[in-house]
């Protein structure tokens, strides 16, 4: 029996996804579980893997069509089957398969990056037009079904010719990635109660700590332990003591999560991602190094899957690569908190009645105040810098 390959939901209120690319073409051989397309959501592009074994065809959608989420845009088939036949609509003209025409047609159609009008357009307006530089898409049609004559196109050329011309503006078009952000830092800010927490940490050790397992990597195929890696090992470690900051409000209830997933925000192009190292607490420091490095890399050439950005159950944003002394984040819900890291500098700080220079390092924690107070914020962030101070102790270092 074909198979149908259909537009998934990869996120919630998705409604349409935009096809990239196919990485098979009409006939080849697939397997099950290999990657098939590549489509955009407001997250990221990623891959879509083939649903089973097979022989692409009756491939409907080609790379730029936005497509309404479940609807089929190719088969699956085995040697001699054929993709499902399309039957036409009489009263409405449109094509639909039939092994797969629901009982009442959703509204929605698939759209493409052709004008909707096209198709009802008279040759003589549509010649006007291009030679009178007059967008189609701005002109609304006086013939019978909205069809747009070469009156239209005349009317549409003088008006433009007596309309003041207003001043230009430049208009940033946001990316999908970078719209969701938008919706979704602002519904956090607005609905989490926040409060901050920060902390001075003497990073002495944590530098000690990344020289010494730098220099022990360089006779090795070990990635490059760096210091996000290893506050990802410690914070992780420490969220095990502390598990209502690993937690989430639900329905006026706190759920404390069982697995200690550590979200890591990245900037990329079109705004910022935070992939999961999932289990952060339970793995040796070198393979947190190395998905981490797999992570970044994926993410900067958009091709992280769903199941990278799932599951987080706390974050870590580090911005000391840019020089940043200190800042705070906003929660990602439904996170409990957020842990927002600047840059290890030279300070000169009072230690044992003596002005000495340490490198230190900022850390403010963000916290969803339904979920914790500020006791157990300042008791994570007292462990973790105690963690920080001696890291080889509390990731079982030689």
């Amino acid at each position: 029996m074909p198979i149908s390959v259909v537009m998934p939901a990869l996120e919630m209120a998705q409604e349409t996804g935009k096809l990239i690319s196919w990485f098979k073409k009409e006939g080849d051989s697939v397997a099950k579980g290999e990657p098939l397309l590549e489509i955009e959501t407001d997250k990221a592009v990623m891959e879509i893997e083939s649903p089973g074994e097979g022989i692409l065809g009756g491939v409907k959608a080609q790379a730029g069509a936005e497509v309404p989420v479940g609807q089929t845009i190719a088969w699956i088939l085995r040697p001699g089957e054929v993709a499902p036949a399309e039957e036409v609509r009489a009263e409405s003209g449109r094509r639909h398969d039939s092994a797969t025409l629901p009982s009442n047609p959703p509204a929605t159609e698939m759209h493409t990056a052709s004008s909707p009008a096209a198709s009802r357009i008279s040759p003589k307006a549509r010649r006007l037009a291009k030679e009178q530089g007059v967008d189609l898409a701005h002109v609304r049609g006086s013939g019978p079904g909205g069809e747009i004559l070469a009156s239209d196109i005349q009317a549409a050329a003088q008006s433009r010719e007596t309309t003041p011309t207003k001043p230009a503006e430049h208009l940033a078009t946001l990316s999908p990635i970078a719209r969701l952000m938008a919706e979704r830092t602002t519904q956090s800010w607005t609905s989490i109660p926040h409060f901050f927490v920060t902390r001075e940490v003497d990073a002495t050790a944590l530098n000690q700590t990344k020289e010494q397992l730098r220099a022990a990597a360089l006779s090795t195929d070990a990635p490059r332990v760096t210091h996000t890696d290893l506050l990802v090992a410690l914070v992780a470690r420490v969220l095990a003591k502390h598990p209502r900051l690993n937690a989430s409000w639900s329905e006026e209830t706190v759920r404390e999560n069982h697995n200690i997933n550590i979200g890591l925000a990245m900037a990329v192009d079109e705004g910022v991602v935070a992939p999961v190292l999932a289990n952060a607490d339970r793995v040796p420091l070198a393979q947190i190094a190395a998905h981490r490095k797999d992570l970044a890399d994926r993410a900067r050439s958009g091709k992280l899957r769903p199941q990278d950005l799932s599951s987080g159950t706390f974050t870590i944003s580090n911005l000391g690569m840019f020089n940043v002394d200190a800042f705070t984040a906003i929660i990602i819900a439904p996170q409990a908190a957020i842990l927002a890291v600047g840059r290890i500098a030279d300070r000169v700080v009072p230690r044992n009645g003596k002005a000495v220079v340490c490198p230190m390092i900022s850390l403010t924690l963000s916290v969803d105040h339904r979920v914790a107070d500020g006791a157990r914020a300042a008791l994570f962030l007292d462990d973790l810098a105690q963690a920080m101070q001696n890291p080889a102790k509390w990731l079982d270092l030689p």
